[in-house]
């Protein structure tokens, strides 16, 4: 791709001719990836004049695990219920209009290159990061569209988080665990407490994940939010064949199980639910809705099982501890015949060692990869930290994800498992290669 121009007073529409120029410039705009506070998207919010949202409902979730669960599990509900909805959620896995959707479907590039055009035309000088820039794009199209639900997906954190200049309706908090430790701090409660920063006075709040961490009911104190806890103000029971819901003021029996992979999906669906109780005087619906969204929720990349050629493939974008940890249970619930063999490629900033102890007895052979990208670890480094495991797995390393996941596919026999994790970068990789393959 041609080097983009400078910024000019031409019109961008005529400058960025498509999606992926515009997402290219915004790469470069900013230089820090990451860069977390609410200045800068907050001014550019102003000086679009408050896009309406009043007519939405919006919820904000984040947590460390479980928000993209939460989100699909909440677009299903609604819509089986007949709401319309808007989600937003990050990163991708092929194509950024997944980031956006309405009615679950990704909007199309046009409206997207829309709202960048006037988003960048309020910005002035500010220099906007990539999420930024999408959050204020999603945001821009749900005023336009105004579906009566709009699901937020915290993207990293939660008090600076640009999702956060959101005061939503109704605030929910997943899983905490150790992860990005860089920019929320060393232990879980110090993240906690950044999570926390989406509670609002007044707006309840639901926490879905175990072991909630003293620091988010602190923060509900202060800020006066109506908290309801996973195993204090509500709870769910399993049976073999289905479970059951049991809330402040009522019950809800024999419901299906999620159609999400994972036991630990029964946190995020309780979660969901008791969000969907504390909104049922504006959201009104009927528990065959729950029912019947909890059987068609989909999420693609987490513990996604695909079968080729008498192949499994195990896709999961786990890429710390926790929900790795989830995904070895996974797989020692639905042992196979054959081998178990995987990719494996992170980023930079996540616990390899962990990761590796805990998966390194359910693995027969590793193959490791470069992400490339800036912020990925080459093969070789996690073939130094695979060998620091005792004992050192059976390993072979890859310059790309494309070139191990060849190499994988030309080692395994029909009943063998192959499992891809680490990244949502490893998991793209894998569905690209397997669409290729079709």
């Amino acid at each position: 791709m041609s080097e983009l121009p400078a910024a000019t007073p031409t019109p961008f529409s005529m400058r960025f001719p498509t999606l992926e120029d515009w997402l290219t410039w915004q790469e470069s705009l900013n230089p820090k990836t990451i860069d977390l506070g609410l200045e800068r998207v907050n001014q550019v919010w102003q000086r679009l004049k408050h896009p309406d949202l009043s007519a939405s409902t919006a919820i904000s979730i984040a947590g460390t695990n479980g928000k993209g669960s939460t989100v699909a599990l909440f677009e299903a509900i609604f819509r089986a219920a007949g709401y319309s909805t808007g989600s937003y959620t990050s990163p991708h896995l092929l194509r950024y209009n997944e980031r956006i959707r309405l009615d679950a479907v990704p909007v199309p590039d046009e409206k997207i290159m829309a709202a960048f055009e006037v988003i960048d035309q309020a910005r002035g000088e500010l220099p906007l990061t990539y999420f930024e820039f999408g959050t204020l794009a999603a945001l821009t199209v749900f005023a336009q569209e105004k579906p009566d639900v709009v699901l937020l997906e915290v993207g990293l954190g939660g008090r600076l988080d640009a999702v956060n200049i959101i005061d939503a309706d109704l605030a929910l908090i997943t899983s905490i665990a150790l992860d990005h430790q860089h920019w929320l701090g060393d232990d879980r409660e110090s993240i906690g407490r950044e999570k926390a920063g989406i509670l609002r006075s007044g707006k309840p709040a639901v926490f879905s994940g175990s072991d909630m961490p003293a620091s988010i009911a602190e923060q509900a104190k202060q800020r006066q939010t109506p908290l309801y806890v996973n195993g204090r103000e509500f709870h769910y029971q399993a049976s073999v064949e289905n479970w059951s819901w049991c809330g402040p003021s009522r019950t809800l029996d024999a419901l299906p199980f999620p159609n999400l992979p994972g036991r630990h999906q029964l946190d995020n669906a309780s979660g969901v639910i008791m969000a969907l109780d504390l909104l049922r005087k504006t959201l009104p619906l009927d528990d065959k809705a729950v029912a019947q969204g909890l059987e068609t929720a989909r999420l693609t990349g987490r513990q996604q099982l695909l079968e080729k050629q008498g192949i499994q493939w195990v896709l999961d974008v786990a890429h710390n501890p926790h929900a790795v940890a989830a995904l070895k249970q996974q797989l020692q619930e639905r042992p196979v015949a054959g081998r178990t063999l995987a990719v494996l490629g992170m980023l930079q900033d996540k616990d390899v060692a962990t990761v590796l102890k805990l998966m390194h007895k359910h693995i027969d052979q590793w193959h490791f990869a470069t992400i490339e990208d800036a912020r990925g670890l080459t093969a070789e480094t996690l073939a130094e930290v695979a060998e620091t495991v005792s004992p050192a797995p059976l390993f072979h390393t890859h310059d790309t994800l494309s070139s191990a996941l060849r190499a994988v596919s030309a080692e395994v026999v029909a009943g063998d498992r192959i499992v891809v994790f680490g990244s949502f970068f490893t998991v793209a990789a894998a569905l690209a290669y397997l669409a290729a393959q079709t």
